[in-house]
This record gives structure tokens, sequence and C-alpha cells, in this order.
């Protein structure tokens, strides 16, 4: 398989999804070379397609921002003929993703019991709030509402402050990332066994596993976590400070680390003292010491202190605004904004791709899709001609 074709370019993926997990997971197996066909209704399209402002030459930057290498094919899934044309598809895919609410697929004939009895071999993915059994599963979810009830806001923030939600939609992100980790997974067993499987990813189910050592630090002690804001639970010093111009991150993981800190600060007698000798003696004397350090770093501009930061060999770094971060020369190297050209809105940038390939990287081989920008193409290579074209089109079908 040619380099450029990506690893994962002899998958047909059928995208039954809107707003931002579905599309991520998607948006995931795109970049890796999967030919992704996003069905959306003909009336809108995707919800997100409406989202803002901020919109550029009428076309949604949070639409465009995860949905580049899809084909968008529009489709009235409640139409029968619509539903037939899906059926054409899905005899022809790899995998199928949606993020209806558990019972809607059912509903429309697409359910995973008739599909899977249809076509064998289908990997079928359902990304849901809460997935597809439980109390809560036809409960609309939205990234604001699983951050809280998934425990994130509820340790994120200043100490006696307000909840505080993290700036991007992370439980979408996140369940979108793991219905991908999860498709990729059951494909590998139909690469042994011939059939396929159904992928069941819920977005608090997603961030339940982020929590790692918060939940850990849960179950051995019964004690929720504080709110500490930059600031780690059970390593100390590692949060920003404050300096005379800004802010300056610092970790200090290691007592080696530890000790060449206190070399940087000129405060020796700091690894001296016997509350902060060791990690847990800094832990149990945290205010402190937090504030014998922020009166040290208050009195430098961030510039002064993250030099002699790095000349000590103490992990540190800068809080970036995005105006600083894309113009980052570590960002312009490793690739992470690209530009690719975009059928209205003209060069368009977008963020890169994490995760490098050495002998097939995935690629951005395509601008995000208008709405149905690719509807004929895909019926005539269905076997539609042209007659019926015009009078799926004439019918709203399409």
């Amino acid at each position: 398989m040619p380099a450029s074709d990506g690893p994962l370019a002899d998958l047909l993926v059928i995208d039954l999804t809107r707003a931002l997990a579905g599309p991520y997971c998607t948006l995931m197996l795109g970049d890796m070379g999967a030919r992704v066909i996003k069905v959306e209704n003909p009336d809108g399209g995707d919800d997100t397609r409406s989202w803002g402002p901020p919109f550029v030459q009428g076309e949604s930057t949070y639409f465009l921002s995860v949905n580049r290498n899809k084909e968008s094919l529009t489709l009235d899934l409640k139409d029968p003929r619509g539903q037939e044309i899906l059926e054409r598809l899905l005899a022809r895919a790899d995998v199928l993703v949606e993020n209806f609410r558990p019972g809607i697929m059912d509903r429309l004939g697409f359910g995973y019991t008739g599909v899977h009895a249809r076509y064998p071999r289908l990997v079928y993915t359902s990304i849901s709030g809460f997935g597809q059994d439980g109390p809560l599963r036809e409960r609309v979810a939205y990234d604001l509402i699983l951050q809280g009830m998934g425990g994130l806001m509820g340790m994120t923030g200043e100490e006696g402050g307000p909840p505080v939600k993290v700036g991007v939609a992370i439980t979408d992100i996140c369940a979108g990332m793991f219905a991908a980790f999860g498709i990729l997974a059951a494909l590998r067993v139909r690469d042994r066994t011939g059939a396929g499987q159904w992928v069941d990813a819920a977005m608090l189910d997603g961030q339940i596993a982020w929590l790692t050592s918060q939940a850990g630090a849960f179950f051995a002690t019964g004690e929720n976590p504080r709110r500490l804001g930059s600031a780690h639970p059970s390593i100390v010093p590692y949060q920003a400070f404050r300096t005379a111009d800004g802010y300056v991150n610092v970790a200090v993981g290691s007592e080696a680390i530890w000790e060449r800190f206190c070399r940087a600060l000129d405060r020796g007698d700091l690894a001296t003292d016997p509350r902060f000798r060791t990690n847990p003696d800094r832990v149990d004397h945290r205010e402190a010491l937090v504030e014998i350090l922020q009166t040290i770093f208050s009195a430098q501009p961030t510039a002064h202190w993250r030099g002699r930061l790095d000349e000590a060999g103490v992990p540190n770094g800068p809080i970036y605004l995005l105006s600083d971060l894309f113009n980052d020369p570590q960002v312009k190297q490793r690739g992470m904004v690209v530009e690719v050209d975009h059928p209205k809105v003209g060069p368009l940038r977008q963020t890169g791709l994490p995760v490098r390939l050495l002998e097939t990287p995935g690629a951005i081989r395509k601008p995000p899709p208008m709405l149905g920008e690719h509807t004929d193409a895909i019926l005539r290579e269905l076997g539609y001609d042209r007659e019926t074209v015009k009078m799926l089109h004439d019918r709203q079908v399409v």
C-alpha cells in the first residue's frame, strides 16, 4: 500500500454522526486514510454547521474543525428511498458510526441486531452520553453535563471557588477517541474471525476512565479530591506561579529536581528544611511552601525564572494563549498547523495529525465538505442513473 494512502485506506466508514464526539471519531479514521462518507440531513445537515459565530465565508469554524477528510451525502433517513440508499452503502462498508440517542436507530430500522444480521462483517459503532444500557441510556447528553457528572468539574478550579469546566469539550473528544480505539480493536478481531461486532462508547464511561490517579486515591481513602487550581494533589511544587509579569509552570517531579530547583532559586535552605525534605513532607506542608515560593517568583519576570530553571534542569514552561502556541517553533516543526484549500473558504488552517506512522502516515487529503457536496457522485457510484438522482433531489430525499 503506498504510504500516501494511509494505514486505513482500505476501509469504508459510514458516518451518521453530528456535533463533536462522533465526528471526532470519524476524523481520526479519515486522517489515517479511511474513506468516510458523512450522511447528513438535507435540511441543514450536521447541527454544528450553524454553530457560531465565528463563521468564515458563512461556514461554521466549529464544523470546519472536525470534519476534514470526509465526503458529504445528504439523505433523509425517514424516507424509505433514503433508507434504501443507506442499505446500499452498508452493504459495501466496513464501519458504521452513529451517535443518536439509544433507540432511535432501532426506530429507523437500522438497530444493531438487524444490521448485524444483514451485514455480519460490519463493525457497528454507537457513541452516546451514557451508553446503550442503564437507567440514563436515553438521556440527552452535552459535554457540560458530562464534565459535571463525570467528576471533572468537582475537582477543577481554585479551592473554595465555583466548579470550572475544561475549555474544550473534553468528554466528547474522549468518547470519540475511545470509539476509534474500539473500532480498530473490533476490526482486528474481524481479521481473525470474519465477523463484526457492536462498539459501545459512552461519554460518561470515558470520563470515568480518565480519572486514573484521582480515582485511585479516592478508592484508597474515601476522600473527594480538593480543588487545587493548577496544583497537583500528590506532588509539590507542581503548579503555576505568578511572576512579576505573568506566570510560569513548574514541575518538581523528583527529589533530584527538588534540589536543583532550590539551587536555581538560591534557596538551599528550603532543601534542608525538615518540612520540605521529601515530597510527602512537601505535600503535608503545601500551604507554607507555596506561600514562600510565590513570594520568590513574584519578584522577577517570567523570562528570568525560565532562564534560571532551564539552566538548572528544572522542568518548566509558559502558559500560552493560542496566539502564542501556534507561533511556537516546536509546534511548527511538528506540523501541527496545516493549511488546506476549501472550495468556499479558500486557504483553511487546521490542527495537524498528533500521531505519526513512519511508513504509512496519515494526512489531510480533503477539506471539510460543503453540505451534500458529494451526493451525486456517491449515488452514481451506487448505481443510480441521472434521472433517478434528479428525482431523489426533487423529492428532497437527498
